[in-house]
């Protein structure tokens, strides 16, 4: 049976559970996947430290050039993050021919055309199945089981650390910054929370499933990311009235020459599948147009739900590598790019959820209904919640039709220069 070799940089939380899946299975993967698939260099600063797994004696190093050298390794597994010394690894291993394994979404993100390009020179494999989701087999999908569809739409819950802030938002009515202190304390976000909590983790996965879906990758800084710092329990709550749930939500969609791309706090149907992903889950929703709506649920993070999934891409690229062929030397394709741009967010049409602070004094809520109005944007539903003391501002809840955004960001400002609103609106879109 033929060997493959494998290389790991990081021995982090991941990189420790790929090691981990390797060692335990080797013998059962061997008989799945017909190749027997060796772990020979792990390599981290620290390599003193017990993660609990007994590798194999002259495994651990604390040179990773030397393991992307090695002539013994074959597949090469980032498990670094980031785009420092994680991104000089992937293209001196690619360069000396080597296949890379990564979950490394910011990298792929942000410099995924100068990595594919590469792969494709020297014809090697690059997989990164964990880049989004974790354990969620989305990026499989949408390369092999959808590939005969012309994708609609993807809509996906893709952070699990600002999933489960929303959940306890709305199950225990507490503030958001109450429950990013837990979430630190239990290990669910990070001490520095901005990448997770404003939204850009999510968009650096919607740019990848951008281009999985569509050849089409725009550039991070051209995408609309709305994250849910300033979100209030209050909005939570009144959502929640009105029979929606709030969550952080990736809209990936195409419509003729336009893509769009963008990562928005959104309202979602009690009775929607997407709102009923709680915790620390995710889930992507994808339409097709044979297959209609399929979804995709599971851990979108930690340490063996990802290396699950680092693991099967492993197995896959060792069994090609043992058939002498590639299948995924390209990496994420490019084929739309200068045929499609990025959808302004303009354009971008939706129904909406409005809160204003309404001034307490005749006419206030004519100006808003008559602002909204004149810029084309219609009415469905419209409540006061409660009473405020006399003078004070009255909490009160709109929803539109569905509006171009631009529109509607025309009255706001109309409406904020009325003097009829104590503070700025809130706007969040509805699914």
């Amino acid at each position: 049976m033929k060997q493959i070799g494998v290389g790991i940089l990081g021995f982090g939380t991941v990189g420790a559970g790929v090691a981990d899946g390797l060692l335990k299975h080797r013998d059962v993967m061997a008989k799945r996947l017909g190749v027997d698939i060796v772990l020979r260099k792990i390599s981290d600063l620290d390599i003193t430290t017990d993660r609990g797994i007994a590798v194999p004696d002259g495994v651990l190093t604390t040179d990773s050039f030397a393991v992307v050298a090695d002539p013994s390794v074959n597949i090469v597994v980032e498990t670094i993050g980031g785009t420092g010394i994680a991104k000089k690894l992937v293209l001196e291993a690619l360069s000396n021919k080597k296949c890379v394994v990564t979950a490394n979404k910011k990298l792929l993100a942000e410099y995924g055309r100068e990595i594919f390009d590469t792969a494709a020179a020297n014809n090697v494999d690059i997989y990164f199945g964990a880049s989004v989701g974790g354990g969620i087999p989305i990026i499989r999908v949408l390369r092999e089981g959808l590939a005969g569809n012309d994708i609609e739409a993807i809509y996906g819950i893709l952070n699990g650390t600002c999933n489960y802030i929303l959940t306890r938002m709305e199950r225990e009515g507490l503030a958001f910054d109450d429950v990013l202190k837990e979430a630190q304390r239990l290990g669910y976000a990070e001490a520095d929370p901005s990448l997770d909590v404003d939204g850009f983790d999510t968009a650096h996965k919607a740019c990848i499933l951008s281009a999985l879906a569509y050849g089409f990758q725009p550039e991070l800084g051209q995408v609309q990311v709305e994250g849910i710092r300033n979100l209030s329990g209050v909005d939570v709550k009144y959502a929640a009235d009105l029979g929606y749930r709030i969550k952080l939500l990736a809209c990936v969609a195409k419509d003729g020459d336009e893509v769009e791309v963008g990562v928005h706090p959104t309202l979602i149907p009690f009775e929607h599948m997407l709102a009923n992903v709680n915790d620390a889950f995710n889930a992507a929703m994808v339409k097709g147009d044979m297959s209609d709506y399929t979804m995709y649920y599971g851990r979108g993070a930690g340490r063996a739900p990802t290396a699950s999934t680092v693991v099967g891409d492993i197995g896959d690229i060792a069994r090609n590598l043992a058939a002498g062929e590639t299948r995924y030397a390209r990496g994420i394709p490019n084929y739309a790019e200068g045929k499609v741009s990025l959808r302004s967010a303009g354009d971008i049409s939706s129904k909406f959820y409005l809160r204003f602070m309404l001034s307490d004094r005749p006419g206030s809520m004519g100006v808003v209904a008559s602002a909204l109005g004149k810029h084309g944007v219609s009415i469905s539903a419209l409540s006061q919640k409660g009473e405020n003391g006399e003078g004070a501002p009255v909490p009160v809840v709109a929803m539109t039709h569905v509006a171009k955004s631009s529109d509607l960001d025309a009255a706001l400002e109309e409406i904020g220069k009325s003097g009829v609103i104590d503070e700025p609106p809130v706007k969040l879109r509805v699914l």
